[in-house]
């Protein structure tokens, strides 16, 4: 990544009239916010309160969720310049609240019977297999993977509970889900995402109703997959429960398929785009081959004899099509077919947030999204305007950039956010704001936007570089990486506004530890702001029953089996990778204000 401090060469304003109305104002989408004054932290229903743990390993080493003590916000004040490192130990009343959201990312809410899975790539790269340092397979199978509805349902049920932000008392103004929404593409994926954040019935079943045919079942067992059931008559346990201590849960493949009925979130809610809402696997673009297996009947169950994977793998990074071929050309076994698992392309994916009960009506995508496929947009909350990137390369690749056009934009809307910012030299000049503070959101985070395939990409350090020129730039929030990171980007030392922007990472609901957040933003009334970050669980207990059924107790039981993957980082190393470090959790982020913001409105 390129010095932050270094200058970067300006970049003419592309296509500008084209993207210009992807900027929706605010007001049309959300209402106007509260007001509250920073009052006594209430905890209840958040890692305030309470954390989860993985506790002491039993037989093969597996782990039951353990309930460990509230974790209070550290205080963070990388960004603040000595001069200013005072006044952060002397706050006071004259603190003012200005904005609270919920950060909802990662759901991979996936169809687990989907012919167009891949699950036997993900044995390359387990623990003790030769090629797992090098190989990109990881989480093409998960033992939890039915249960995905039920946890983004229990997280949703979680962040509805606490409703007001535990710090500054204001209720939610909306939540955001940071990408990778769904898992493959599909239809049927989205609209169980969308309904379980509308509220309603929602039946994570695809295929033959009547039965489960995915890998989990005891049709041809394999060894490397989880199986529920146990094992097949007169056959053997699979290697999760014979090596690794992991349970049997007899009748799980038809609980999880069981309709049920979704909470909802009950506050309105914006979507970003993500790899897997984009790309097959959030890997590969989608065509008429993929879109066949994704609705047909044929299962491909493994690879064929004699395939060198390194060079598979090579290939399906380059698109090469005859490594697509090998890759559909294995064993298989016949399934139901479904035309609901149909890949949705970019347009489709935009559109069918317009086909929802929920509000603002297509999640923060406007008419000019829904026509173009670009996904990227920008809306005012009072003083905030929100940035919401597209990081997803449309040539493939799990990791993101932008284009030319898309980076252009993002410096109209900075520009139009500023009075003053500076420029390439690190000279002062005049925007054309008001001034109003400005929160990025995406799905990739800088370090993982080093994706050049195609033409014309731009990555993560020119990204960074243009922000740190805009000081009213405070924040930027994402997922993709499946852990919980906290990261200053400072200015120089010598430019002539301090300060930077923080980059806060949230954890996936997918893996361990599923968790969501909710961020608060603070005038401290001296020149300062605080960014507030506190972690939410999902509301599915710490245990799970041992005939779990509700949508609850299945969601606990994802969280368990995901803290027992053996890919996991929490599993594999004596730190919890994951959950991330005490400072990647619950924090204040402290920051100089850009401007005054207090009776500025």
């Amino acid at each position: 990544m390129p010095d932050p401090r270094s200058g970067i060469s300006r970049r003419q304003l592309l296509g500008l009239g084209l993207a210009g109305s992807a900027a929706v104002a605010a007001e049309s989408l959300l209402a106007t916010p509260a007001v509250a004054h920073p009052r006594r932290v209430r905890g209840a229903g958040t890692t305030l309160e309470r954390t989860l743990l993985r506790g002491s390993p039993g037989a093969g080493g597996y782990r039951r969720i353990v309930i460990g003590p509230g974790e209070p916000h550290l205080l963070r004040a990388d960004l603040l310049p000595p001069e200013q490192l005072g006044r952060a130990a002397r706050r006071d009343r004259r603190r003012h609240a200005l904005i609270a959201l919920g950060q909802l990312t990662d759901m991979h809410v996936l169809d687990a019977q989907s012919p167009a899975r891949v699950e036997f790539l993900d044995r390359y790269d387990d623990p003790g297999s030769p090629l797992a340092s090098i190989l990109p397979f990881e989480g093409a199978y998960r033992a939890q993977e039915m249960l995905t509805a039920h946890v983004a349902d229990a997280m949703v049920r979680a962040m509805r509970r606490v409703h007001h932000a535990p710090v500054t008392g204001l209720p939610l103004a909306f939540a955001i889900t940071t990408g990778d929404n769904v898992d493959n593409t599909q239809y049927n994926e989205l609209r169980w995402q969308i309904d379980v954040l509308d509220g309603g019935t929602v039946r994570p079943d695809s295929g033959d109703l009547t039965k489960y045919e995915g890998v989990a079942d005891l049709v041809n067992p394999d060894p490397f997959y989880w199986h529920p059931d146990g094992a097949a008559p007169g056959g053997s346990p699979d290697l999760r429960i014979s090596q690794l201590g992991f349970p049997t849960v007899p009748g799980l493949l038809d609980a999880c398929r069981a309709p049920f009925d979704a909470g909802g979130l009950g506050l309105p809610w914006l979507s970003v785009f993500g790899n897997h809402d984009g790309l097959v696997q959030g890997n590969l673009p989608s065509s008429p081959a993929v879109a066949g297996l994704a609705t047909g009947p044929v299962k491909i169950t493994g690879l064929p004899p004699g395939t060198d994977v390194l060079q598979l793998a090579i290939g399906l990074g380059q698109g090469d099509p005859a490594a697509l071929q090998t890759l559909f050309s294995g064993p298989f076994r016949l399934v139901s077919a479904d035309a609901n698992r149909r890949p949705l392309s970019r347009e489709e994916t935009i559109a069918e947030h317009f086909v929802t009960t929920g509000a603002p009506l297509g999640h923060g995508y406007s008419d000019w999204n829904r026509q173009t496929g670009n996904a990227y947009y920008a809306f005012d909350r009072g003083r905030v305007r929100g940035i919401v990137l597209d990081t997803v390369n449309p040539f493939g690749g799990p990791d993101g950039s932008i284009d030319a056009t898309q980076l252009a934009w993002l410096e109209d809307q900075l520009q139009r956010s500023s009075r003053h910012h500076l420029d390439p030299a690190g000279e002062v000049v005049r925007g054309r704001g008001p001034d109003r503070l400005v929160v990025i959101f995406s799905h990739h985070t800088i370090g993982t936007m080093t994706n050049d395939a195609g033409v014309g990409r731009v990555l993560g350090g020119e990204i960074l570089e243009l922000l740190l020129r805009y000081p009213n730039v405070v924040l930027w929030v994402n997922g993709h990486t499946h852990r919980n990171t906290v990261t200053p980007y400072a200015r120089a030392a010598d430019a002539p506004v301090p300060g930077g922007f923080w980059e806060v990472n949230t954890a996936a609901h997918i893996d361990w530890p599923q968790q969501s957040r909710i961020v608060e933003l603070v005038d401290n009334g001296d020149g300062t702001l605080s960014i507030y970050g506190t972690l939410l669980d999902h509301a599915g207990p710490p245990s799970w029953e041992s005939d779990p059924s509700t949508p609850l107790q299945l969601a606990a039981l994802s969280r368990e089996l995901g803290a027992n993957d053996w890919q996991n980082p929490a599993v594999t190393a004596a730190e919890d990778g994951r959950r991330g470090r005490r400072e990647d959790r619950n924090v204040e982020l402290l920051l100089p204000a850009p401007f005054a913001l207090t009776g500025h409105h």
